[in-house]
């Protein structure tokens, strides 16, 4: 594809000498092997399988060890909200023309809007054809006090109280609660007030790209810990379900990790080639934090420096800034796979034969909450019971039964959301002509060990 002759190409990056040079500078200095030891990947690799041996031969440790991995998320959720603020004002400010930012933000949400409907439908078609929950007959009276917890969470959320959940009652609420898309639509009207104000709002624009260098840097220093959270996530996962747990545990996860590789190679995939990116390099590329999504369960944890690849990889600042916070907030293609089988499961489980209009009553009811919230570790399950309380039709207390497997679950659905919003941000560029081919097709074929360090004075990888 000739992104030179896209749509939108002005946004494309027309390198001059001195950018050619400054590129091929960068590029020798980032393909000096580092020692195995420093890369990232590796060390988190080496937690888990630490954590895992640890988790077995001493499970009492399990709750113990929990707070590391919590520990990391906090860290690193502390400061996704100002983030994704300072990203999305500075991209809109700096875009210049507003009508720009409605036709990247236009094709984004109708991307997003196809792919998850896609992942809902392969999702209900397939637990149909598996059938893991039928023939358990489990009576959901037995189940009432175990999800009792998660039952009071639950509540049913219909199209209104969504889209006034999208406004904060407060600005400094939405920064304080954390949620996704309360921030990312104030964010967004911050940012057209300063595109409005024109060269009066610049001092303004320099201050927020000041705040997002700080932020970037305080994520440099949180990513040394990866490693650690990582390890204390997994030991607790192991120490808590058994070794077993590593692998697919009953028909339900197996199904489910079916489910996702399928959703990968047979959706995301053909869209990948479709656009030009070789998934399996950008897998590789995004390796780390695919890792330590595996491990915390929570894709806000690797949002700032997924956000900072993204930008090394040459996709123009203003895109990555708008697409990929609102890929948070909307596109969430593992926990969609997620959400329609799990619910499927549930209604098997517990004898009821959901007909073609309750299933897609179900789906219609999963395109609105479905939305938002599920970057945060453990929030899924509370979103899957809200769900099942507006359908009215299957019993909120079957949740239970996947209280135990849940962590199992969402170690494979986070990941594929990570990587579902990545390819994302990569196809809209393309579509837009923002991205920087030369330098993209260069990043994607570093060697394996060749260092990918954080660069704050740029607010993104070198």
């Amino acid at each position: 594809m000739n992104c030179s002759t896209a749509p939108g190409a002005s946004w494309a990056r027309q390198p001059n000498d001195a950018d050619m040079t400054t590129t091929a500078v960068g590029e020798a200095r980032g393909r000096r092997a580092k020692p195995l030891y420093k890369d990232l990947s590796l060390q988190i690799l080496a937690a888990m399988v630490l954590g895992a041996l640890v988790g077995h031969y001493w499970p009492e440790s399990a709750e113990s060890l929990r707070p590391l991995g919590d520990l990391f998320i906090r860290l690193v959720r502390m400061i996704v909200a100002p983030i994704i603020f300072c990203t999305v004002v500075h991209g809109i400010a700096s875009v210049g023309e507003a009508k720009r930012v409605g036709r990247v933000a236009i094709k984004a949400l109708i991307y997003f809007e196809i792919v998850t409907t896609i992942a809902l439908v392969l999702g209900l078609a397939m637990v149909n054809i598996w059938e893991p929950g039928v023939g358990m007959n489990v009576d959901p009276a037995t189940l009432a006090d175990t999800g009792a917890d998660v039952q009071e969470q639950a509540r049913p959320v219909g199209y209104g109280e969504f889209l006034v959940s999208l406004v904060p009652t407060s600005a400094v609420g939405a920064f304080a609660e954390g949620d996704v898309l309360p921030v990312l639509f104030f964010s967004v009207m911050f940012g057209f007030a300063l595109l409005a104000l024109g060269s009066k709002g610049q001092p303004i624009i320099d201050g927020v790209h000041a705040v997002s260098l700080v932020l970037f840097k305080m994520i440099a220093f949180i990513m040394y810990v990866a490693p650690i959270g990582a390890f204390g996530a997994i030991a607790f996962t192991v120490g808590r379900f058994g070794a077993e747990s590593l692998l697919a545990l009953g028909n339900l996860v197996l199904m489910f990790y079916v489910f996702c590789v399928l959703f990968v190679v047979l959706v995301l995939w053909p869209i990948a080639w479709g656009f030009g990116i070789d998934m399996l390099r950008l897998i590789r590329y995004i390796g780390a934090e695919l890792m330590i999504v595996v491990g915390t369960s929570s894709s806000e944890s690797v949002f700032p420096r997924l956000h900072a690849k993204l930008r090394q990889l040459g996709v123009d600042p203003p895109v990555v800034a708008l697409v990929l916070p609102t890929g948070y907030a909307f596109n969430h293609d593992g926990t969609c796979l997620y959400f329609a089988a799990v619910a499927v499961f549930l209604a098997q489980a517990v004898g009821i034969d959901l007909s073609i209009g309750q299933q897609l009553g179900l789906l219609a009811i999963l395109l609105v909450t479905s939305k938002g919230g599920a970057g945060v570790a453990g929030s899924a399950i509370v979103v899957l019971a809200s769900t099942l309380a507006a359908t009215g039709t299957i019993p909120v207390a079957s949740v239970a039964l996947i209280l135990g497997v849940h962590r199992l679950l969402s170690s494979v659905f986070v990941p594929v959301n990570v990587l579902g919003n990545a390819i994302a941000t990569l196809a809209i560029a393309r579509m837009e002509g923002a991205i920087d081919v030369t330098r993209f097709e260069s990043e994607l074929r570093r060697p394996v060990g060749a260092d990918v360090p954080v660069d704050v004075a740029s607010s993104r990888i070198a």
